[in-house]
């Protein structure tokens, strides 16, 4: 027992009193976790764009200080559905917390291009923006008439099945 009570007081997870029998106290420094809910909107294709339901499906609870989003970021989740960004580590099955933000060039998105949503990387060439996929058997999406950014990635969720 006394090995566990140096571990844990090597790790600062507790502090003992020098010369008291059973004086442990947890430091002050230590906070619980921000759990918060973030809106689960359904799914996004990662392959070729489709329309998204905007309907809220459910939430998503998560510790988001571990994740490194601000407290007080604007974040949604979607399920990912496809194949198109796997050379980014996406899978099919994934969940992705996406912030309300204006992208910068090379961040994964989640956009509405042409009326039909799709999560893809953000590209700006010669003051154009384009939609790029993360699989070579993916084209990029150059939209005809709207690109549309709805959040930009922060974190993913992966699923438990291999």
């Amino acid at each position: 027992a006394m090995s566990h009570l140096r571990a844990l007081e090597k790790k600062g997870v507790i502090v003992r009193l020098a010369g008291k029998a059973r004086a442990v106290i947890f430091p002050e420094e230590l906070e619980r976790e921000e759990i918060v809910d973030i809106p689960l909107y359904g799914s996004i294709a990662a392959g070729m764009a489709e329309a998204m339901e905007e309907e809220k499906e459910g939430c998503i609870s998560i510790d988001i200080a571990s994740l490194g989003i601000p407290r007080n970021s604007r974040t949604f989740a979607l399920k990912v559905r496809g194949e198109s960004m796997i050379d980014a580590h996406i899978c099919d099955g994934d969940t992705v917390i996406l912030e309300f933000r204006e992208p910068r060039h090379m961040d994964i998105v989640a956009a509405l291009i042409d009326g039909e949503t799709t999560l893809k990387r953000f590209i700006m060439e010669k003051g154009r923006p384009y939609l790029r996929a993360e699989n070579a058997d993916f084209p990029d999406l150059i939209p005809a008439r709207e690109l549309v950014v709805q959040g930009v990635l922060v974190g993913l969720l992966r699923s438990g099945r291999m």
